[in-house]
């Protein structure tokens, strides 16, 4: 459900299908990872408190019960704490059987909020955040732009955990193409041990036309993993996670970007996920089962 008129693409986690997707900035305040084209067609800027207001009182008059609502766009936690709590209040005074309210955060959004600050915005309402981490490899997250060092990046998820609200984090498997492979499994995996997030997504690279990492692939900059190195990779970092038994994660690989779909708890169902992924290398040895360039036509 969305009440914005203002054009400009528009995502959500597939988790929030059913959510009134509340817009209160347009496009991402970093908008410089060299992987993704998400928000390239717009210029950043915070909607006003009339346009989010005119938004929420137009889902109200819908008659839709609303009970998840996500701020959009691609980092609301950018928007300062009194603001945010403005529009928590607003929302939860509107609509009587909301549960919760959630959000993407970019590493930088996260490390400009306090843990006391977070605190207060979970107390307010806000219960979910997604970060996407993608990696826990320094040298990597600098040559995508991330914007953030590794220990940075895993301060932010760490910071989230500490506060007290629920993280979903997402990591892009074949980030580093082929020669930066092993690095970024082994450090992803060290950086997910570190910050124990709650609901962990493994995607897998997508180069999409707009992208800095398209161009420097068509320039032969940049060499991808094949099929069988995507699984090998994956199966590197799930071997290396170790999560404890009372911080369990639940993880998915089933993004439409995903050559086998996996779904789990760490670190109960680690070892049946990693012999699936050895039954995929297998099958990926006999030339069974998957497309060799299927993943290499990318939007």
């Amino acid at each position: 459900m969305f009440f914005d008129n203002e054009p400009g693409p528009i995502f959500r986690p597939p988790s929030e299908a059913h959510s009134f997707i509340l817009r209160t900035t347009v496009g991402c305040s970093h908008n410089k990872c060299t992987y993704c084209n998400m928000y390239r067609t717009v210029d950043f800027h915070i909607k006003s408190p009339e346009d989010v207001s005119a938004q929420i009182k137009a889902a109200q008059a819908s008659g839709w019960p609303v009970r998840r609502v996500f701020l959009s766009d691609g980092d609301a936690l950018i928007l300062n704490t009194e603001r945010l709590l403005a529009i928590l209040a607003e929302l939860y005074a509107a609509f009587p059987r909301l549960q919760r309210v959630s959000a993407y955060a970019g590493p930088k959004a996260i490390l400009g909020k306090s843990v006391e600050n977070l605190v207060k915005l979970r107390a307010a309402g806000l219960k979910l955040l997604y970060y996407g981490l993608e990696t826990g490899d320094g040298d990597l997250l600098s040559a995508v732009c991330k914007g953030v060092t590794a220990e940075e990046a895993i301060e932010a998820g760490c910071r989230v955990k500490e506060a007290g609200l629920k993280l979903s984090m997402m990591i892009i498997v074949g980030l580093g193409g082929v020669p930066g492979s092993e690095a970024h499994a082994r450090n992803t995996a060290a950086a997910i041990n570190m910050i124990k997030p709650d609901m962990l997504s493994a995607l897998t690279l997508m180069m999409y036309r707009g992208s800095e990492l398209r161009q420097q692939y068509e320039r032969g900059e940049f060499l991808p993993l094949n099929p069988h190195g995507i699984m090998k990779e994956l199966n590197m970092i799930l071997s290396g996670i170790n999560l404890p038994a009372d911080h369990p994660a639940i993880f998915r690989s089933n993004h439409v970007s995903n050559y086998l779909p996996l779904a789990g708890t760490l670190p109960a169902d680690k070892e049946r996920m990693l012999e699936e992924t050895r039954r995929a290398m297998a099958m990926l040895d006999k030339g069974e089962g998957y497309d060799p360039y299927g993943n290499l036509e990318y939007f």
